[in-house]
């Protein structure tokens, strides 16, 4: 006989006691929520390789600002010595306007006790110039030649004053406007390296092992792709042009013995030497050790000589690197380059692909 009771909903046991399907999904949700809620924290915390691209993008703002702060340098010390040098003037003027005045005022006083004028002549000092003065009263036909002369000569000291005291009030605001473009673009710097400084802190041990490898295999790879420029400049008609310029080889020997003498040394931004170095600090002074002046920043040096392709790079030439053109190394042939990195290393000889080849902007010549 067939049963009339009703089956039961199919369900699942726990602890000896079966559930019914609802409860069992609701349990269900419950622990794919927790796993959930577990996981977020690691699916949140970067890759190791965000990371790495992270704190390679800081470095890289962090010397935009630097270039940035190093122009702001460069302007402040000019315009410095602009205002001091019109400050100067304005001093040398004042003491001649002052002896002018005394001489007028001599005069003045000589023809009010020979009577030779008005009583009133010695007061022309009142007025907004002598000449104003002496217009009004019409006292200029009544001066001797050597009177008007001096007249002429104070009128004209009065104006050269006031226009060279004007150029250095406005030499002053400049000069004001500059330092505060100076102090933005250090404090930019410095929050830009304490982040990426924060980011690397907080790796674990494991994670900044495997981060040196990721950095080992770059350089091992950039190092193949150097050797595969060196084959090429080495090797008869694959386009590289062999032949130098003899000055301007004797020239680049100089700047690379002097790069060279600077390795080991720290990169520290906004330095020029002879202790630290930034990337363009070192390159200019690389250049000067070889009698060539270059433009302090990199965006200017890149200007500063003629454009080759890498192909036809030679010793001596200027790497340019990123569309910001915000790195600059000293090519020492066979894909490689003299150069101070980035804070916290130190100028060494590197691969000019160390960052990829896609990372090279330019390859300019500066002498």
């Amino acid at each position: 006989m067939a049963s009339h009771r009703k089956s039961r909903p199919a369900g699942t046991r726990v602890a000896g006691i079966r559930t019914p399907a609802l409860a069992t999904a609701a349990l269900t949700s419950v622990a794919l929520l927790s796993q959930s809620a577990n996981a977020a924290p690691a699916d949140d915390r970067p890759s190791l390789e965000e990371v790495e691209k992270k704190v390679d993008d800081l470095y890289r703002q962090a010397e935009s600002a630097t270039d940035t702060y190093n122009a702001a340098k460069e302007r402040t010390t000019k315009q410095r010595k602009q205002v001091d040098t019109l400050l100067d003037d304005v001093a040398r003027r004042t003491e001649k306007l002052n002896q002018a005045r005394e001489e007028l005022g001599s005069f003045a006083a000589e023809q009010y006790r020979t009577g030779a004028a008005a009583p009133g002549t010695a007061t022309f000092l009142l007025a907004d110039t002598p000449q104003d003065y002496f217009d009004q009263t019409q006292l200029m036909g009544r001066l001797t030649s050597r009177q008007k002369g001096a007249v002429d000569d104070y009128v004209s000291e009065q104006s050269a004053t006031m226009k060279k005291r004007q150029e250095a009030s406005q030499s002053l605001q400049s000069l004001t406007e500059t330092q505060s473009d100076l102090k933005t673009a250090k404090a930019t710097v410095q929050k830009k390296l304490a982040d990426a400084r924060e980011l690397l802190s907080e790796l674990t041990a494991r994670e900044k092992a495997r981060l040196a490898a990721i950095e080992k295999a770059k350089q091992e790879a950039a190092a193949r792709k150097a050797a595969e420029l060196a084959r090429q400049e080495s090797t008869p008609g694959t386009g590289t042009s062999t032949a130098t310029d003899p000055s301007y080889a004797t020239r680049a020997a100089k700047a690379l013995a002097f790069a060279r003498a600077q390795i080991g040394k720290p990169y520290v931004w906004g330095a020029t030497g002879p202790g630290s170095y930034d990337c363009s600090g070192l390159t200019q002074a690389a250049w000067k050790a070889a009698g060539v002046s270059l433009p302090r920043v990199t965006y200017d040096q890149v200007n500063a000589g003629t454009t080759v392709s890498l192909a036809d790079a030679q010793p001596g030439d200027l790497v340019f690197f990123y569309d910001g053109i915000t790195h600059v190394g000293l090519y020492i042939g066979n894909g490689m380059m003299i150069h101070a990195p980035k804070p916290g290393a130190y100028v060494r000889e590197e691969s000019i692909y160390y960052d990829g080849e896609s990372a090279i902007h330019s390859v300019v010549r500066p002498a």
